[in-house]
């Protein structure tokens, strides 16, 4: 006993196929819709895409290899900076078990105001 589930498997050609790829690719269509429309499986016209896009990187000299990486260059190299010119010249332990480090250069006033908030807390 067979079941008649009513859809009809159509064996196209290979210039057919070739075709509807074509068609697709310009159709601008979703592939749902795309495949609906001709009475294609969705999973055939993928299987199809991907096989043209194989043979198409296989057979041009400029595609590699299929990639998300995009090459860079860089502009300078970053200057190495000793660990001596970044040590902090004052540290300050606070009671609560915070620190304050502060490097040369460091404003005066902005350290002042500083360890009054930190006093407040």
């Amino acid at each position: 006993m067979s079941v008649d589930t009513g859809v009809l498997a159509v064996r196209r050609s290979r210039a057919e196929i070739e075709r509807l790829v074509v068609l697709y690719r310009s159709s601008g269509m979703r592939r749902s819709e795309f495949c609906r429309s001709h009475e294609m499986a969705v999973s055939t016209l993928a299987r199809h895409l991907k096989k043209q896009r194989s043979k198409q990187m296989q057979t041009d000299g400029n595609i590699i290899e299929r990639s998300r990486l995009v090459a860079v260059e860089l502009a300078a190299a970053v200057p190495v900076v000793r660990t001596a010119e970044l040590s902090p010249t004052l540290i300050v332990l606070l009671a609560n078990k915070r620190r304050v480090e502060v490097g040369r250069g460091f404003d005066q006033e902005t350290l002042a105001e500083l360890l009054t908030v930190l006093e407040k807390l």
